[in-house]
């Protein structure tokens, strides 16, 4: 068994946690998950209170090299996504 957690186990163990249908709260989860990521479309930083924050980032182009062959290439810039975990997750995961 993998140690990642799925969607659908995440969906899974939410519902059950709330007492809801597996569809009602995949539902839910997928307005949740669009949001965000709308949000950071628009430049804009989600915060959620002790769990973290999601932001967006330039990151510079630079000069990388290609594994198979060792040639130089230019990678160029890009927006990326950014978590930044809040206290309560921190103080959680590192305990």
């Amino acid at each position: 068994m993998s140690d990642n957690i799925t969607k659908a186990e995440l969906v899974n163990n939410a519902a059950k946690a709330a007492g809801a249908t597996k569809a009602a709260t995949e539902k839910v989860l997928n307005a949740v998950l669009d949001s965000i990521q709308s949000a950071l479309t628009k430049g804009k930083n989600v915060t959620l209170v002790g769990f973290g924050t999601f932001t967006t980032a330039t990151r510079k182009s630079r000069e990388g090299r290609n594994p198979k062959t060792g040639a130089k290439i230019k990678i160029p810039s890009a927006q990326v996504a950014k978590f930044r975990p809040g206290k309560k997750l921190r103080d959680s995961v590192n305990k």
